[in-house]
């Protein structure tokens, strides 16, 4: 599983998480006691700093074709991938796409990535 965001430890297992304001909103996609239904497939709860154990952002990396990478999504055997580098040439040179000013996207094999890691910030 490649994850890219906010994650919440609570009562023993991690859940997505999206910080709001002091409070945290975590996520099940199954109907359970204490999460409320905001769409099919979808639930939510919020907590209070006092409830959850520890708040992280998890961010997967890897390297392709020798340069690093941030890990964004995966669709079937490729990644989606952002250059961490800070190399405009190179990333020109890896034939990326410029997504945004200085931040270089693509699509990457899975069977060419080496080094993928989950990083816990």
């Amino acid at each position: 599983m490649m994850r890219d965001g906010y994650v919440v430890a609570w009562q023993g297992r991690e859940y997505d998480a999206s910080p709001d304001g002091d409070n945290v909103r975590i996520y099940h996609t199954d109907p359970v006691d204490g999460f409320d239904e905001v769409r099919p497939g979808r639930y939510v709860r919020v907590l209070t700093p006092e409830e959850y154990d520890e708040l992280i952002y998890v961010r997967t990396t890897c390297t392709w074709r020798g340069a690093p990478f941030i890990v964004l999504a995966e669709a079937d055997s490729w990644l989606r991938v952002e250059y961490a580098g800070g190399r405009s040439p190179i990333a020109r040179q890896l034939g990326l796409e410029e997504f945004d000013f200085g931040v270089y996207q693509g699509w990457a094999p899975l069977h060419e990535v080496s080094d993928l890691s989950e990083q816990r910030i």
